[in-house]
Formats: C-alpha cells, sequence, structure tokens
C-alpha cells in the first residue's frame, strides 16, 4: 500500500515540476538562443549532480556505461534541444500538450522492441488519454505566439526519445540507484555541451541583464525541472512499470495550462473537459 501511494505521489510531484518547465523555457529564450538554453540547462544540471552525487557513479558496473551513455542522448541531449527549437515557434502549451504522446510511444516501442505485456484496457487508456490532449490542441485558446506545427514535430520526436530511454531503463538500469544514473547521465552530457556552448555567441552576450536573467531560469529548470526531477523520475521507473512512469506526460499539460494562465494565455471550459478525459486515460492506462 505504501509503494502503491509513494508512486502517485512520486506521479504527482513530476507533474508539477515538469509541467513548470515548458513555462521556464520560454521564459530562457527571451535572453537565449535554443542552443545556449539546452547547453547551459544541461550544464547547471551536471553542476548540481556532481556536488551530490559524484561518489555514486562507483556504483556503477564498467558494462552499464554503454547504457548510461544511450538513456543520457534519449532521455535529455536530443530533447533538451529539441523542445527549446520548438518554443521558438510553438506555444509552451501546445509542447506540454504534444509531449503527452510519450506513454503511448512507451507502450508501443515497449511492445515491439522490449517484449512488454499489456493488457487491452491499457492501450484503451493510452487512447483515451491521447484523444484528451486532441482536445486541448483543437480547442485550447493560446496568445503570444504564432503557432508553427512544422516546429511541433521536434516535440513528437523528443517524446519518442523519452519513451525509448524509459525503456532502455527498466531492461538494463533497474539495479542502478537513480541517483548514480542521473548523474552519470549528464557527465556523459557536460563536455558536448561545453563545446555547442562554445560554438554560439554566448561568451559575448553573458553579461548582458537580459541574458543573465533568462540563465536563472535555466538554472531553475536544471537543478529543479532536470536534475532532481530525474532523480525521481528514474525511482519511479524502477518501483513501478515503464507505462505508468511515462504517464506523468498526461498531467503536465494541466499544470502548464495554469502557469499559461499566469502568463496571459487562456483556458477553456473545453480544455479543462479535456484535462479530465487525461486524467481518466491515465487511470485506465494503469489499471492492472
Amino acid at each position: 500500500m505504501l509503494t502503491k501511494q509513494l508512486r502517485w505521489t512520486l506521479l504527482f510531484v513530476l507533474s508539477l515540476i515538469w509541467g513548470s518547465s515548458f513555462i521556464l523555457i520560454k521564459k530562457g529564450l527571451i535572453g537565449l538562443s535554443p542552443y545556449q538554453l539546452g547547453a547551459l540547462r544541461i550544464i547547471f544540471t551536471c553542476a548540481f549532480l556532481l556536488i551530490i552525487g559524484f561518489k555514486s557513479l562507483t556504483e556503477i558496473r564498467l558494462h552499464q556505461w554503454k547504457y548510461i551513455a544511450i538513456t543520457a542522448l534519449f532521455g535529455t541531449f536530443i530533447p533538451a534541444f529539441l523542445f527549446a527549437i520548438a518554443e521558438t515557434k510553438v506555444s509552451s502549451s501546445i509542447c506540454s500538450i504534444l509531449n503527452s504522446l510519450t506513454p503511448l510511444n512507451t507502450l508501443l516501442i515497449g511492445i515491439l522492441g522490449f517484449g512488454m505485456a499489456f493488457k487491452r484496457s491499457q492501450f484503451i487508456g493510452v487512447v483515451i488519454g491521447l484523444v484528451g490532449t486532441a482536445i486541448l490542441i483543437f480547442n485550447g485558446k493560446t496568445t503570444g505566439t504564432d503557432n508553427n506545427y512544422y516546429y511541433a514535430v521536434l516535440v513528437i520526436i523528443a517524446s519518442i526519445c523519452y519513451a525509448m530511454n524509459v525503456n532502455l531503463i527498466k531492461k538494463y538500469l533497474s539495479d542502478v540507484k537513480p541517483l548514480s544514473i542521473t548523474t552519470g547521465n549528464f557527465l556523459v552530457m557536460l563536455i558536448p555541451a561545453l563545446i555547442i556552448l562554445s560554438c554560439t555567441n554566448f561568451f559575448e552576450i553573458v553579461s548582458l541583464p537580459k541574458t543573465q536573467h533568462a540563465m536563472l531560469f535555466i538554472m531553475i529548470l536544471g537543478v529543479v525541472g532536470t536534475g532532481i526531477a530525474n532523480i525521481l523520475f528514474f525511482k519511479l521507473i524502477q518501483m513501478s512499470s515503464p507505462v505508468f512512469a511515462s504517464s506523468v506526460t498526461y498531467l503536465i499539460p494541466i499544470v502548464a495550462f495554469f502557469w499559461g494562465l499566469l502568463d496571459s494565455e487562456s483556458l477553456t471550459p473545453l480544455q479543462f473537459f479535456g484535462a479530465f478525459v487525461i486524467l481518466v486515460g491515465v487511470f485506465l492506462a494503469n489499471k492492472k
């Protein structure tokens, strides 16, 4: 019973953290380019994790480092830049909604590539959740952003990366502590992120107030929205199922839309209905 309660608690906390990430990205793009934002997000997260988790790296066995590198690529590196690029043309709310494709991709990749067993109710739940996101997409009102749905494809690709990451961790890294996985992931990504940052004009604009203000948002995003959240997420994967863990993406749009209200976006009654449909999908997708 305690394990079940902890799973739902972690799911709720992660939805709050990651639901807030999209508005942080939006604010960060005011003073940074997408590549600067993605690189700084990784660098800030790595600095934080090395402080609290450096000793945990010794728990990763030599043969597991290849999976640490692969999950770093799919779980953070590629999505960090894809989301930043996408939000230059697509609203943060729409990005959070499209991110809800992750559970469906997790289920499909799990079935096709990892031999995951599933029940009909799980698939129905995922479909219902996607219906809820469709309601939000086609009836939601956003302001201040000229949505370009070609860029929305980048978010869909990112959701596929997340789905691959969840299945890889469940299969190959279930016996590794979440802090070790997370710290190892970001240590692997540190050098590539520094190289990408150095290839931009970041050091020419770093003294500008606008840039420093944007960096503050990305520091919060890196430490809380990426570092701490990944530790909690890996723990959730290990104590539940990949589909349950990825179902957090159903709740993220609800949090993101409330942040959107504070940033002059609007919610309609139909969007509230869509949020309810999403929650029904979460319940069915995880019903045993």
